[in-house]
């Protein structure tokens, strides 16, 4: 196998929580990324990607050989920037790899990063060998470029076998118009014309140097080793994090209950906060607080009631998650785990019920 050298790399990562970010961004150092930009969100990425552009204009610009990004941020979320890559007039580079990285790995995000040309999913919580597993796949089995009508974006069929049913999609090489250069990208002229972008495998090709050849190839495993020593580290800064939040869910409950209605304000940024405690926990060894967060996301909807039960629910989530960091409870937490868990549905079945 070659060995890679990461050190070649440029990396922008987009993240609106300044704790992951971080975190984040050691994890790339202990890959020896040679070079990593962080945006919080996707407008910030945007005025990046444009300066980035005028590497010939400006000295001390990059190119980006890769972007990484959060999904749910405002402004400008990361399907937004995704849609910008790949068809805004002042992107720099339509074909930049992006991995799309989020705690709402539900099918639906999924589905739209896929449809707004993302050529990876990373789910949170994530693990080093998780984000070393996804650079690889960019690496080494990169999906040729296709642009429709409608789309433009990495081939969304990763291998050549037919859906089952009958396949309404271009198919056959005949039906296809290959395309050796990445110089002139158009939209095709006819809803039924395709057109396949192969082209050199610039990524590998950096990273490999000259030991690339057809095959595949890796990171030193001592790199990678203490990648994830690092992330075990960070979770002793995590449960401060996160106590944080709690305290921060604690307030909008206080904040609801002071109002007899228009609390839809209160619920969308528990919602909010709920998403990033889902995301984080099991990253740094709380997967209860994964679990724990993923129900009160789901819980706080859009359509969720507004009611003084509500807000109770909310309360007994977080009554829950702050048993979890206070007993220290990792992993799957056992029987300690088992009666949380078993707590928390009696305390959200109770108030349901009296709804």
């Amino acid at each position: 196998m070659a060995i890679y050298d990461f050190q070649r790399l440029n990396v922008l990562f987009v993240e609106d929580n300044n704790y992951i970010s971080t975190v984040f961004e050691t994890l790339l150092r202990q890959f020896q990324v040679g070079y990593i930009e962080t945006a919080k969100n996707g407008a910030e990425a945007v005025e990046i990607l444009k300066l980035s552009g005028r590497t010939g204009e400006l000295r001390g610009l990059r190119d980006f050989d890769l972007v990484v990004s959060d999904l749910l941020m405002t402004p400008v979320d990361g399907l937004l920037l995704l849609r910008w890559i790949r068809t805004g007039k002042e992107s720099p580079n339509r074909f930049l790899p992006f991995i799309m990285l989020s705690g709402a790995a539900d099918t639906h995000y999924v589905a739209e990063a896929r449809d707004f040309g993302a050529n990876e999913f990373l789910a949170k919580p994530f693990s080093a060998e998780s984000v070393y597993k996804h650079f690889l796949q960019i690496i080494d089995y990169p999906r040729s470029y296709v642009a429709t009508q409608n789309y433009f974006g990495p081939n969304r069929r990763r291998r050549d076998l037919p859906p089952p049913g009958r396949d309404r999609r271009v198919t056959q090489e005949s039906n296809i118009a290959i395309v050796y250069s990445a110089d002139r990208v158009v939209k095709p002229a006819t809803p039924t014309e395709v057109w396949e972008f192969r082209l050199p495998n610039r990524l590998k090709e950096k990273v490999a140097g000259l030991g690339g050849g057809d095959g595949g190839g890796e990171i030193p495993f001592n790199l990678l080793e203490e990648a994830e020593a690092q992330l075990q580290r960070a979770a002793l800064d995590f449960t401060e994090w996160a106590r944080g939040y709690l305290t921060k869910l604690s307030r909008l409950c206080e904040q609801a209950l002071e109002q007899p209605s228009g609390r839809r304000r209160q619920f969308d940024e528990i919602n909010m906060l709920a998403h990033e405690l889902r995301g984080q926990g099991g990253t740094f060894g709380y997967p209860l607080i994964s679990i724990f967060g993923k129900m009160l996301y789901d819980a706080t909807g859009a359509s969720c009631r507004e009611d003084n039960n509500m807000v109770e629910i909310v309360r007994a989530h977080i009554d829950a998650m702050r048993a979890v960091l206070r007993d220290k409870v990792s992993g799957d937490g056992g029987m300690v785990g088992r009666e949380l868990l078993a707590s928390l549905k009696a305390a959200i079945k109770k108030r349901m019920t009296a709804i």
